[in-house]
Protein backbone atom coordinates (compact mmCIF):
# COMPACT_ATOMS: atom_id res chain seq x y z
CA UNK A 1 0.00 0.00 0.00
CA UNK A 2 1.07 3.64 -0.77
CA UNK A 3 -1.03 5.83 0.32
CA UNK A 4 -2.18 6.53 4.20
CA UNK A 5 -5.94 6.33 3.47
CA UNK A 6 -5.57 2.82 2.32
CA UNK A 7 -4.30 2.16 6.01
CA UNK A 8 -7.64 3.88 7.39
CA UNK A 9 -9.99 2.03 4.80
CA UNK A 10 -12.75 -0.15 6.68
CA UNK A 11 -12.53 -2.26 4.26
CA UNK A 12 -9.12 -3.46 4.34
CA UNK A 13 -9.14 -3.39 8.43
CA UNK A 14 -12.45 -5.74 9.14
CA UNK A 15 -10.86 -8.73 8.29
CA UNK A 16 -8.71 -8.16 11.58
CA UNK A 17 -11.09 -7.57 13.36
CA UNK A 18 -12.92 -10.85 12.49
CA UNK A 19 -9.67 -12.79 12.64
CA UNK A 20 -9.33 -11.04 16.28
CA UNK A 21 -12.68 -12.40 17.09
CA UNK A 22 -11.68 -15.70 15.84
CA UNK A 23 -8.74 -16.25 17.95
CA UNK A 24 -9.58 -14.73 21.37
CA UNK A 25 -10.80 -17.35 23.37
CA UNK A 26 -10.44 -15.68 27.09
CA UNK A 27 -9.98 -11.74 28.54
CA UNK A 28 -5.94 -10.29 27.82
CA UNK A 29 -5.07 -6.80 28.13
CA UNK A 30 -3.47 -5.06 26.07
CA UNK A 31 -1.37 -1.72 26.40
CA UNK A 32 0.36 0.36 23.94
CA UNK A 33 3.05 2.81 24.91
CA UNK A 34 2.78 5.39 22.35
CA UNK A 35 0.44 8.32 22.42
CA UNK A 36 -0.20 8.65 18.75
CA UNK A 37 -1.73 4.93 18.49
CA UNK A 38 -3.55 5.75 21.56
CA UNK A 39 -4.85 8.99 19.71
CA UNK A 40 -5.72 6.78 17.21
CA UNK A 41 -7.36 3.86 18.97
CA UNK A 42 -9.66 7.11 20.51
CA UNK A 43 -10.38 8.76 17.54
CA UNK A 44 -11.09 5.53 14.62
CA UNK A 45 -12.78 4.05 17.73
CA UNK A 46 -10.20 0.39 16.89
CA UNK A 47 -11.03 -0.83 20.84
CA UNK A 48 -14.89 -0.67 20.09
CA UNK A 49 -14.67 -2.92 17.23
CA UNK A 50 -13.06 -4.96 19.20
CA UNK A 51 -14.77 -8.32 21.09
CA UNK A 52 -14.97 -8.09 24.41
CA UNK A 53 -12.31 -10.48 25.62
CA UNK A 54 -9.82 -7.43 24.52
CA UNK A 55 -9.06 -4.49 26.67
CA UNK A 56 -6.89 -1.45 25.90
CA UNK A 57 -4.94 0.05 28.37
CA UNK A 58 -2.85 3.13 27.57
CA UNK A 59 0.09 3.17 28.75
CA UNK A 60 3.54 5.89 29.59
CA UNK A 61 3.83 6.58 25.94
CA UNK A 62 3.62 10.34 25.68
CA UNK A 63 7.30 11.89 26.34
CA UNK A 64 5.68 15.60 27.41
CA UNK A 65 3.13 13.61 30.18
CA UNK A 66 6.14 11.95 32.00
CA UNK A 67 8.14 14.92 32.19
CA UNK A 68 7.89 15.59 35.79
CA UNK A 69 7.08 18.67 37.38
CA UNK A 70 10.38 18.78 39.04
CA UNK A 71 12.09 19.39 35.86
CA UNK A 72 8.74 21.87 34.34
CA UNK A 73 9.68 24.13 37.21
CA UNK A 74 13.57 24.69 36.67
CA UNK A 75 12.63 25.18 32.80
CA UNK A 76 9.94 28.10 33.93
CA UNK A 77 13.04 29.46 36.20
CA UNK A 78 15.35 29.15 33.27
CA UNK A 79 13.04 30.68 30.77
CA UNK A 80 12.53 33.54 33.01
CA UNK A 81 15.72 34.68 33.13
CA UNK A 82 16.27 37.77 30.87
CA UNK A 83 19.47 37.14 29.50
CA UNK A 84 18.17 33.82 28.07
CA UNK A 85 15.99 32.60 24.39
CA UNK A 86 13.89 29.42 25.40
CA UNK A 87 13.10 27.08 22.84
CA UNK A 88 10.88 24.71 23.09
CA UNK A 89 8.45 22.46 20.71
CA UNK A 90 5.09 23.87 21.06
CA UNK A 91 3.29 21.11 23.47
CA UNK A 92 5.35 22.28 25.84
CA UNK A 93 4.34 25.61 26.41
CA UNK A 94 1.16 24.56 28.14
CA UNK A 95 2.55 21.76 30.54
CA UNK A 96 2.03 22.78 34.17
CA UNK A 97 4.74 23.02 36.84
CA UNK A 98 4.08 24.00 40.26
CA UNK A 99 2.25 27.09 39.75
CA UNK A 100 3.19 28.29 36.10
CA UNK A 101 3.58 27.29 32.49
CA UNK A 102 5.96 28.92 29.64
CA UNK A 103 3.16 30.79 28.50
CA UNK A 104 2.76 32.09 31.78
CA UNK A 105 6.49 33.00 32.00
CA UNK A 106 6.14 34.62 28.10
CA UNK A 107 3.13 36.36 28.95
CA UNK A 108 5.19 38.21 31.79
CA UNK A 109 8.09 38.98 29.17
CA UNK A 110 10.07 36.11 28.82
CA UNK A 111 11.83 35.49 26.03
CA UNK A 112 10.11 32.00 25.17
CA UNK A 113 9.77 31.06 21.50
CA UNK A 114 8.02 27.99 19.57
CA UNK A 115 11.03 25.76 17.29
CA UNK A 116 10.57 23.00 15.39
CA UNK A 117 13.53 21.30 15.78
CA UNK A 118 16.36 21.68 17.78
CA UNK A 119 18.92 22.68 15.03
CA UNK A 120 16.36 25.80 14.63
CA UNK A 121 17.19 26.86 18.30
CA UNK A 122 20.89 26.83 17.33
CA UNK A 123 20.64 28.64 14.49
CA UNK A 124 19.31 31.19 16.90
CA UNK A 125 22.11 31.26 19.01
CA UNK A 126 24.41 31.54 15.85
CA UNK A 127 22.35 34.80 15.25
CA UNK A 128 22.23 35.81 18.99
CA UNK A 129 25.73 35.65 20.25
CA UNK A 130 24.64 38.03 22.97
CA UNK A 131 22.13 35.98 24.05
CA UNK A 132 21.99 32.47 25.94
CA UNK A 133 20.00 29.95 24.16
CA UNK A 134 18.14 26.82 25.69
CA UNK A 135 16.29 24.39 23.94
CA UNK A 136 14.17 22.12 25.91
CA UNK A 137 15.03 18.35 24.67
CA UNK A 138 12.33 16.13 25.36
CA UNK A 139 11.20 13.13 24.02
CA UNK A 140 11.73 9.45 23.88
CA UNK A 141 14.89 7.37 21.40
CA UNK A 142 12.67 8.81 18.86
CA UNK A 143 13.98 12.76 18.93
CA UNK A 144 17.47 12.04 20.49
CA UNK A 145 19.58 11.45 17.29
CA UNK A 146 18.32 15.75 16.72
CA UNK A 147 18.99 16.88 19.71
CA UNK A 148 22.24 14.92 19.83
CA UNK A 149 23.33 16.75 16.61
CA UNK A 150 22.52 19.41 17.49
CA UNK A 151 24.85 19.53 20.73
CA UNK A 152 27.30 17.65 18.67
CA UNK A 153 27.59 20.55 16.05
CA UNK A 154 27.61 23.24 18.56
CA UNK A 155 30.69 22.17 20.27
CA UNK A 156 32.05 21.46 17.12
CA UNK A 157 31.45 24.82 15.70
CA UNK A 158 32.18 26.54 19.02
CA UNK A 159 28.64 28.21 19.43
CA UNK A 160 29.06 28.39 23.56
CA UNK A 161 25.63 30.15 24.14
CA UNK A 162 23.47 27.08 22.92
CA UNK A 163 22.36 24.30 25.41
CA UNK A 164 19.61 21.84 26.39
CA UNK A 165 17.57 21.52 29.51
CA UNK A 166 17.12 17.59 29.01
CA UNK A 167 14.19 15.49 29.48
CA UNK A 168 15.35 12.39 27.22
CA UNK A 169 13.45 9.46 28.87
CA UNK A 170 13.94 5.54 27.37
CA UNK A 171 10.84 3.12 26.69
CA UNK A 172 12.07 -0.37 27.87
CA UNK A 173 12.68 0.83 31.40
CA UNK A 174 9.09 2.20 31.81
CA UNK A 175 7.47 -0.97 30.38
CA UNK A 176 9.47 -3.03 33.08
CA UNK A 177 8.43 -1.03 35.82
CA UNK A 178 4.69 -1.71 34.71
CA UNK A 179 5.60 -5.17 34.36
CA UNK A 180 7.08 -5.74 37.67
CA UNK A 181 3.67 -3.61 39.43
CA UNK A 182 1.69 -5.48 42.06
CA UNK A 183 -1.15 -3.69 39.84
CA UNK A 184 -0.32 -5.36 36.86
CA UNK A 185 -2.73 -5.48 34.50
CA UNK A 186 -0.55 -5.93 31.04
CA UNK A 187 -0.90 -9.00 29.31
CA UNK A 188 1.03 -7.57 26.18
CA UNK A 189 2.74 -4.77 24.86
CA UNK A 190 1.94 -3.33 21.36
CA UNK A 191 5.81 -1.21 20.78
CA UNK A 192 5.96 2.39 19.37
CA UNK A 193 7.39 2.08 16.19
CA UNK A 194 9.20 4.80 16.26
CA UNK A 195 11.37 3.88 18.73
CA UNK A 196 12.31 0.90 17.39
CA UNK A 197 12.83 2.69 13.82
CA UNK A 198 15.87 4.52 16.00
CA UNK A 199 16.70 2.12 18.52
CA UNK A 200 16.01 -1.51 16.49
CA UNK A 201 14.14 -4.41 18.95
CA UNK A 202 17.08 -6.08 20.63
CA UNK A 203 15.85 -4.31 24.15
CA UNK A 204 12.73 -5.81 24.41
CA UNK A 205 13.82 -9.92 23.83
CA UNK A 206 15.00 -9.66 27.86
CA UNK A 207 11.72 -7.80 28.85
CA UNK A 208 9.64 -10.53 26.50
CA UNK A 209 11.36 -13.38 27.79
CA UNK A 210 11.80 -12.41 31.97
CA UNK A 211 7.99 -11.39 31.92
CA UNK A 212 6.52 -14.40 29.77
CA UNK A 213 5.21 -10.87 27.79
CA UNK A 214 4.68 -10.66 24.24
CA UNK A 215 5.56 -7.17 22.65
CA UNK A 216 4.49 -6.48 19.27
CA UNK A 217 6.34 -3.46 17.35
CA UNK A 218 3.53 -1.41 15.82
CA UNK A 219 2.64 1.15 13.57
CA UNK A 220 0.54 3.93 13.63
CA UNK A 221 -2.64 3.66 11.65
CA UNK A 222 -5.58 1.79 12.37
CA UNK A 223 -4.38 -1.43 10.15
CA UNK A 224 -1.16 -1.39 11.95
CA UNK A 225 -2.86 -1.50 15.11
CA UNK A 226 -5.42 -4.04 14.98
CA UNK A 227 -2.75 -6.30 12.78
CA UNK A 228 -0.29 -5.57 16.30
CA UNK A 229 -3.49 -6.69 18.73
CA UNK A 230 -4.02 -9.67 16.18
CA UNK A 231 -0.34 -10.86 16.48
CA UNK A 232 0.11 -10.27 20.26
CA UNK A 233 -3.26 -12.22 20.70
CA UNK A 234 -2.44 -14.91 18.70
CA UNK A 235 1.22 -15.41 21.10
CA UNK A 236 -1.08 -15.25 24.16
CA UNK A 237 -3.52 -17.42 23.13
CA UNK A 238 -0.52 -19.60 22.48
CA UNK A 239 1.45 -19.91 25.19
CA UNK A 240 4.29 -17.91 23.73
CA UNK A 241 5.75 -14.69 24.41
CA UNK A 242 8.60 -13.34 21.69
CA UNK A 243 9.23 -9.95 20.05
CA UNK A 244 7.62 -9.60 16.82
CA UNK A 245 7.68 -6.68 14.16
CA UNK A 246 4.19 -5.46 12.54
CA UNK A 247 6.04 -1.95 11.30
CA UNK A 248 8.46 -3.63 9.11
CA UNK A 249 7.70 -0.88 6.51
CA UNK A 250 10.19 1.13 8.99
CA UNK A 251 11.63 -0.93 11.21
CA UNK A 252 15.08 -3.10 11.15
CA UNK A 253 16.29 -5.41 13.64
CA UNK A 254 19.35 -3.64 14.57
CA UNK A 255 17.46 0.07 13.71
CA UNK A 256 19.15 2.85 12.38
CA UNK A 257 22.64 2.73 13.27
CA UNK A 258 24.11 6.11 12.43
CA UNK A 259 21.38 7.19 14.86
CA UNK A 260 22.26 5.29 17.58
CA UNK A 261 26.13 6.25 16.96
CA UNK A 262 25.50 10.18 17.46
CA UNK A 263 23.26 9.30 20.73
CA UNK A 264 26.31 6.88 22.13
CA UNK A 265 28.42 9.87 21.18
CA UNK A 266 26.34 12.99 23.43
CA UNK A 267 23.92 10.98 25.32
CA UNK A 268 24.49 8.78 28.39
CA UNK A 269 22.40 6.54 30.11
CA UNK A 270 21.04 8.35 33.20
CA UNK A 271 18.45 8.07 35.78
CA UNK A 272 15.40 9.65 35.63
CA UNK A 273 11.91 10.43 37.64
CA UNK A 274 8.46 10.13 35.06
CA UNK A 275 5.98 12.06 36.34
CA UNK A 276 2.93 10.05 37.36
CA UNK A 277 5.88 7.07 38.25
CA UNK A 278 8.42 8.12 39.52
CA UNK A 279 12.11 7.67 39.82
CA UNK A 280 13.20 4.92 37.25
CA UNK A 281 16.84 3.82 37.25
CA UNK A 282 19.03 4.02 33.88
CA UNK A 283 15.95 5.49 32.19
CA UNK A 284 16.81 8.89 30.67
CA UNK A 285 19.46 10.25 28.72
CA UNK A 286 21.82 13.16 29.94
CA UNK A 287 24.54 14.61 28.29
CA UNK A 288 28.34 13.56 28.77
CA UNK A 289 30.97 14.82 30.37
CA UNK A 290 32.57 16.65 26.79
CA UNK A 291 29.06 18.13 26.12
CA UNK A 292 28.98 19.12 29.79
CA UNK A 293 29.21 23.08 28.69
CA UNK A 294 26.35 22.77 27.19
CA UNK A 295 23.79 21.08 30.05
CA UNK A 296 21.27 24.00 31.23
CA UNK A 297 20.81 22.54 34.23
CA UNK A 298 24.48 22.48 34.89
CA UNK A 299 24.80 26.24 33.82
CA UNK A 300 22.56 27.35 35.75
CA UNK A 301 22.22 26.30 39.30
CA UNK A 302 18.90 26.01 41.13
CA UNK A 303 18.02 28.85 42.96
CA UNK A 304 16.28 27.06 45.75
CA UNK A 305 14.74 23.68 46.28
CA UNK A 306 11.28 24.42 46.73
CA UNK A 307 8.63 21.01 47.13
CA UNK A 308 6.80 20.95 43.80
CA UNK A 309 3.09 20.66 44.19
CA UNK A 310 1.17 18.32 44.22
CA UNK A 311 -2.58 17.82 42.74
CA UNK A 312 -4.64 15.12 44.36
CA UNK A 313 -7.12 15.64 41.86
CA UNK A 314 -5.31 14.98 38.69
CA UNK A 315 -5.61 11.19 38.78
CA UNK A 316 -2.94 11.68 34.98
CA UNK A 317 -0.33 9.34 37.03
CA UNK A 318 -2.52 6.66 37.58
CA UNK A 319 -3.64 7.00 33.24
CA UNK A 320 -0.11 7.07 32.43
CA UNK A 321 -0.02 3.15 34.48
CA UNK A 322 -3.33 2.02 32.70
CA UNK A 323 -4.55 1.84 36.22
CA UNK A 324 -7.62 4.23 34.90
CA UNK A 325 -8.91 5.14 31.66
CA UNK A 326 -9.10 9.23 31.83
CA UNK A 327 -13.24 9.39 32.06
CA UNK A 328 -12.37 7.47 35.34
CA UNK A 329 -10.72 10.47 37.02
CA UNK A 330 -13.38 13.05 38.65
CA UNK A 331 -11.67 16.03 37.05
CA UNK A 332 -11.55 14.89 33.41
CA UNK A 333 -14.06 17.35 31.79
CA UNK A 334 -15.02 19.17 34.29
CA UNK A 335 -12.06 20.67 36.31
CA UNK A 336 -9.40 19.80 33.57
CA UNK A 337 -10.25 20.55 30.19
CA UNK A 338 -7.45 21.84 27.43
CA UNK A 339 -7.77 25.47 28.52
CA UNK A 340 -7.40 24.46 32.18
CA UNK A 341 -5.17 21.50 32.33
CA UNK A 342 -4.44 19.98 35.64
CA UNK A 343 -1.73 17.06 33.79
CA UNK A 344 0.15 16.97 31.22
CA UNK A 345 -2.28 14.09 29.71
CA UNK A 346 -4.72 16.77 28.57
CA UNK A 347 -2.20 19.15 27.38
CA UNK A 348 -0.27 17.43 25.22
CA UNK A 349 -1.02 16.57 21.57
CA UNK A 350 -0.03 12.66 22.34
CA UNK A 351 -1.78 12.23 25.81
CA UNK A 352 -4.56 10.21 26.55
CA UNK A 353 -6.67 12.64 28.77
CA UNK A 354 -6.36 14.68 25.63
CA UNK A 355 -7.77 12.33 23.07
CA UNK A 356 -10.42 10.98 25.67
CA UNK A 357 -11.26 14.96 25.57
CA UNK A 358 -11.12 15.67 22.18
CA UNK A 359 -12.66 12.14 20.41
CA UNK A 360 -15.03 10.57 23.41
CA UNK A 361 -16.90 13.44 25.62
CA UNK A 362 -20.85 13.01 24.85
CA UNK A 363 -20.51 16.60 23.27
CA UNK A 364 -16.96 16.55 20.82
CA UNK A 365 -16.36 20.15 19.45
CA UNK A 366 -17.76 20.54 16.23
CA UNK A 367 -15.26 19.22 13.52
CA UNK A 368 -13.56 17.00 16.12
CA UNK A 369 -14.75 14.49 14.22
Amino acid sequence: MRFIDEYRDAQRIGPYVEAIRRVVSRPWSIMEVCGGQTHAIVRFGLDELLPPEISLLHGPGCPVCVTPVELIDRALEIASRREVTFCSFGDMLRVPGSSDDLFAVKSRGGDVRVVYSPLDALALAERLPDREVVFFAVGFETTAPANAMAVFEARRRGIRNFSLLVSHVLVPPAMEVILRSPDRRVDGFLAAGHVCTVMGVDAYRPLAAEHRVPIVVTGFEPMDILQGILMCVRQLEEGRAEVENQYARSVREAGNEAAQRMIGEVFEVVPRTWRGIGPIARSGLGLRAPYADHDAERRWAPSGDPEPRRLNTCKSGLVLQGILKPPDCPAFGVRCTPETPLGATMVSAEGACAAYYRYRRADPPCGSR
